[in-house]
């Protein structure tokens, strides 16, 4: 991965083991690497231990109107986050970046670098909580696009002393183009201020470094993937005894059963073992009630929670449809001659398929049909996924057929469309939606409060029910393209989300 500065270290990774045999037609359960992850099969979760609600003490986890709403909050116009702090911290909404207290070189680098003129919604209300002694845990929920990653990021450099040459911030992801992503972010915002980062993530043989062969981890901010994370504190290489703050991004996904709670919980107890307070931030757009349950069980002192209601997670800059079709050839068919035929001056587009399968065959359909698309998918070597999205970063290609690799957190702005060529399923109950990749899935479209189009393809009565659940759970009805044949319908729907 280039550097983008001249300050940070080289990005080390270790490389996975021998891939095992998979069912190629089986959807990914994890958005993890092959270290990480070594099977994508479903896992059967443990029901021994779960416990209900009342014992968990989940209510603790949901906005109680009677519970200390922090009133010193005043919440920007318009906002639908609730802020819910513990303790007797006053907090106070920060509307300018000054307001935080951050120093010359981390304002230069948000306002040279990252082009940022004030703080978004979300960065407004978390950032005082972030960055306030005691620093408090925290727990927040907020929309796709919002400025989550800013608000962790900037949390990170924030706690860095630049004069203390060892691991001092930590950050997991679930997937590791998440965890490039996410360092580029952090060395464009930290550009000035000398503090230097390592990627922690598995790679291809090429860059294979036995880990016993590896130095000490230096860098002070450290991002990657829980396996790699956990082999380098395995290994003594990654000392933690001097790490202040430790982020999980896409945290629902990180504390499920079904993902990564094992080595989460490990790496945040090896933490706190070593660490007299670390403090722990949990980011994402969505909180299951699992995960809810969960984190009331392992985040035991006091915290903070930031949540926005669940009506109100789908973005409003993103027009939603819905276009029912005959069959599979008709999907293809609509890609082709209607929101390709209309929309492809318009930005950059995501197709999200279910399969691997399904990956495949479409884009050998679309370039059948001449167009040039390129697919990731859990099964590619790490290297060809990192060329395949670098080279949709820079706008070399406009078309990226995906699996439920890129559903989360992947951060392109120039994405106007979504299209699910097939809607998110759960894995072990293929009749019930999984809303929550639902809304991860859209929210790659219109970024930070762009512009932007979705479009459901509808086939059959299963996808009709599927569809009128995810409608039911958000509460909205998502609008339908009359007649998949007619152009003018594709037209005017495009019209309506303001992209033509």
């Amino acid at each position: 991965m280039a550097e983008t500065a001249a300050t940070s270290t080289t990005t080390s990774a270790e490389a996975p083991p021998s891939q095992q045999t998979k069912k190629s037609t089986e959807a990914p359960v994890r958005w993890a690497d092959i270290e990480d992850d070594a099977s994508e099969e479903p896992n059967a979760s443990s029901t021994s231990d779960e416990k209900t609600a009342s014992e968990l003490g989940v209510e603790s986890l949901t906005i109680d109107e009677n519970k200390k709403i922090n009133k010193f909050l005043d919440e920007p116009e318009d906002s639908n986050i609730k802020a819910v702090t513990s303790g007797d911290t006053p907090y106070t909404s920060a509307f300018t970046f000054e307001e935080l207290n951050l120093s010359p070189e981390l304002l230069k680098g948000l306002y040279v670098e990252m082009k940022f003129e004030k703080p978004s919604k979300i960065q407004a209300i978390s950032l005082p909580m972030i960055l306030t002694p005691p620093f408090m845990d925290l727990i927040a929920q907020a929309h796709n696009g919002s400025g989550k990653t800013t608000c962790f990021t900037l949390g990170m450099l924030s706690r860095v002393d630049p004069n203390l040459k060892a691991p001092q911030a930590v950050c997991i992801c679930p997937t590791r183009e998440l965890a490039i992503q996410n360092l580029e972010v952090l060395r464009k915002m930290g550009k000035h201020t000398g503090i230097t980062s390592e990627c922690a993530i598995p790679m291809d043989s090429s860059n294979y470094i036995p880990i016993n062969k590896r130095p000490p981890v230096t860098a002070q901010v450290v991002i990657g993937t829980p396996g790699t994370i956990k082999k380098w504190m395995s290994a003594k290489k990654l000392g933690v005894s001097n790490v202040k703050i430790l982020v999980f991004d896409e945290a629902d996904h990180m504390l499920a059963e079904d993902g990564f709670k094992d080595d989460s919980l490990r790496i945040m107890r090896d933490i706190e073992r070593t660490s007299s307070h670390c403090q722990v931030l949990l980011f994402s757009a969505t909180f299951s009630e699992t995960v809810k349950n969960f984190v009331s069980k392992t985040v035991k002192r006091d915290h903070n929670q930031l949540f926005v209601k669940k009506e109100e997670l789908s973005l409003e800059s993103v027009k939603q449809y819905k276009v029912n079709v005959p069959d599979e050839l008709s999907k293809v068919m609509v890609i082709k001659e209607r929101i390709f035929e209309f929309g492809e001056r318009l930005g950059q587009t995501i197709i999200f398929v279910r399969t691997r399968n399904s990956a495949s065959t479409l884009h050998k359909s679309l370039v059948e049909l001449g167009y040039d698309v390129t697919t990731i998918q859990g099964a590619l070597n790490q290297g060809d996924r990192d060329k395949i999205v670098k080279e949709f970063k820079d706008g070399l290609t406009q078309v990226l057929i995906s699996t439920d690799l890129l559903a989360r957190g992947f951060d392109q702005q120039q994405v106007n469309l979504v299209i699910n060529y097939d809607l998110p399923v759960k894995h072990d109950t293929r009749m019930e939606p999984d809303c929550e990749v639902y809304l991860h899935r859209i929210g790659r479209a219109g970024r930070f409060g762009r512009k932007g189009a979705v479009f459901n393809l509808l086939c059959g009565d299963m996808d009709q029910m599927i569809m009128s659940k995810i409608e039911n759970h958000f509460g909205t009805k998502i609008a339908e393209v009359p007649d998949w044949r007619n152009e003018e319908d594709f037209k005017a729907a495009l019209r309506s989300a303001g992209l033509s």
